[in-house]
């Protein structure tokens, strides 16, 4: 059965039940607005008598919106239903949304109502509304999972009568399983008399964690409205979530019969993130379509697929939702496609595959110390390791002793270019100090140190150190730059680097030095 499913969006009331996501006006204005830019069709704005603030809320939504219906939840009172329909009343499209629970368990300790109590209440509060010139009548059936099927079924017989447009039939605990909850839906459509009449919606809690498979099990039997929050965002453990609904009708629609949504799906990420900043209610990096990790890749083995083709590990193209792209996560399980792709991203490319494998290897090495590698690591990775003048000597290993209590000390031992390795200790006054005055030994080469900067490449503790020193000979002035997680490596690495183009220069190999007389600084 093909057809239009209705997204009734009740992130704004329902989902502002969520613990500690109390939303301002201002910040619901901002919502709703978003959500017509989304494509609802449905805005529940909130239960316009639990507050002043909730009433007026309602009241300035229902005057912006214009395309979608703007309904406000009540109890199956007079006074709630007035109270609604004094807010709605600016809207283009108002909707009262009204009803009473009919399960035995809520019928006796909740209501404390008889059967037949609860049922001419709830008739009498849809006539009410009605009377009030409300043409559009939402009627929920609290708790309808655990309900007898047959007073169920006179419920809805009796409030579609009485002129409900839309009957929602919730799974208020989210105790039913997909086969269960279509089977209600199926049934009700089925049994009711007028049940072709009216839209059946359904309305899923997440306690089991089946609110969406409930929801897309309720379009299967018929159900042509879900009633939905952005980021799945509710009271215990939430609602259905709008952007689960939406992408697995878009995708997998045939499934359904056919069935569709309006929604413009590349406004979901943006939605997501701005319910996310709002209401201070974050998003779980796995959450499916709007989770940090949905379209990203750190396998090395899924990398080389996407990059080869996308739908090898991804049925939804994220530009779908609104992400620009699929994210690379360069991490130790990356391989070499993945990382040569995303350093040809930001404008490094190898002409010899020695070149390339240098970066490779010092990558693995930073991914095992950091465990996520970023771009500006990549960048100074690749600008240490792709060195365009020989090297006279390479660091080889380096030891440091140092503290408070102790006089600072460095062992350093140099791979020469002929492949004899040189080791050599100084103290200093400090550190590095100490490591210069060791590499300087085994160098033998006159020089000034003039300058040296330290800068993090990234944040936190395991951010690499970009360091760049300056050593002059002469009038000439020599610069090397490195980069390490550990700043006393980084720091010899840059005094080799800057000691390599001196020997270089001197020996006629290369001229890359500065002119003192051109510096500024000096």
């Amino acid at each position: 059965m093909s057809g239009h499913v209705h997204i009734f969006d009740t992130t704004l009331r329902d989902g502002e039940q969520s613990p500690g996501a109390a939303l301002h006006i201002d910040e619901k204005l901002e919502i709703a607005r978003q959500l017509e830019r989304l494509g609802v069709d449905i805005i529940e704005a909130g239960f316009p008598i639990s507050s002043p603030g909730d009433f007026e809320a309602v009241r300035r939504i229902a005057a912006i919106v214009d395309r979608a219906t703007v309904c406000g939840l009540t109890r199956a009172v007079q006074k709630d239903i007035d109270v609604a329909w004094d807010a709605l009343k600016g809207a283009k499209r108002p909707r009262i949304h009204t009803g009473l629970g009919v399960s035995d368990n809520h019928l006796q300790h909740k209501l404390r109502k008889t059967r037949d109590e609860a049922l001419e209440i709830g008739t009498a509060a849809v006539r009410y509304a009605k009377s009030l010139g409300c043409q559009d009548i939402e009627y929920f059936t609290e708790d309808a999972g655990r309900a007898d099927p047959d007073y169920l079924c006179r419920v809805v017989e009796g409030v579609i009568k009485a002129g409900a447009t839309v009957i929602n039939v919730p799974d208020t605990t989210g105790y039913m399983t997909p086969d269960e909850y279509g089977g209600l839906f199926a049934m009700l459509l089925n049994r009711v008399p007028g049940a072709v009449n009216v839209v059946f919606s359904a309305h899923c809690h997440n306690d089991l964690g089946l609110a969406t498979a409930n929801a897309l099990a309720a379009v299967s039997a018929g159900a042509r409205q879900v009633e939905c929050t952005i980021n799945g965002i509710g009271e215990r453990a939430g609602n259905t979530s709008l952007e689960e609904v939406v992408m697995a009708l878009k995708v997998r629609g045939t499934q359904f019969g056919g069935a569709y949504t309006n929604i413009q799906t590349t406004e979901i990420f943006k939605t997501s993130r701005l319910v996310s900043n709002r209401t201070g209610v974050l998003v779980q990096p796995n959450k499916a379509i709007v989770g940090a990790n949905a379209f990203a890749h750190s396998s090395g083995i899924h990398q080389d697929g996407v990059l080869k083709e996308r739908s090898t590990y991804e049925i939804i193209d994220p530009a779908d939702v609104g992400i620009s792209e699929s994210k690379i996560i360069l991490s130790p399980r990356s391989g070499r496609h993945a990382l040569k792709h995303r350093l040809e991203v930001l404008g490094h490319t190898f002409e010899a595959d020695d070149a390339f494998e240098k970066v490779y290897q010092r990558f693995l090495l930073v991914a095992d110390q950091k465990k996520l590698v970023y771009d500006e690591d990549l960048e100074a990775i690749a600008s240490d390791e792709v060195q365009i003048i020989g090297r006279a000597y390479e660091l080889s290993q380096l030891q440091v002793m140092c503290g408070d209590q102790s006089i600072p000390t460095a062992t350093v031992s140099l791979r020469h270019a002929n492949g004899g390795i040189l080791t050599d200790s100084h103290h200093g006054n400090g550190p590095v100090d100490a490591v210069y005055r060791a590499v300087n030994r085994i160098v033998n080469v006159p020089n000034e140190l003039i300058e040296i900067s330290l800068q993090s490449v990234t944040e936190g503790t395991d951010a690499l150190a970009n360091v760049t020193i300056r050593v002059r000979s002469g009038d000439d002035i020599y610069s090397g730059h490195a980069a390490h997680t550990d700043i006393i490596v980084a720091s010899t690495k840059a005094y080799v680097n800057a000691l390599n183009k001196l020997i270089m220069d001197k020996q006629g190999v290369s001229g890359r030095k500065e002119s003192a007389d051109l510096d500024g600084s000096v």
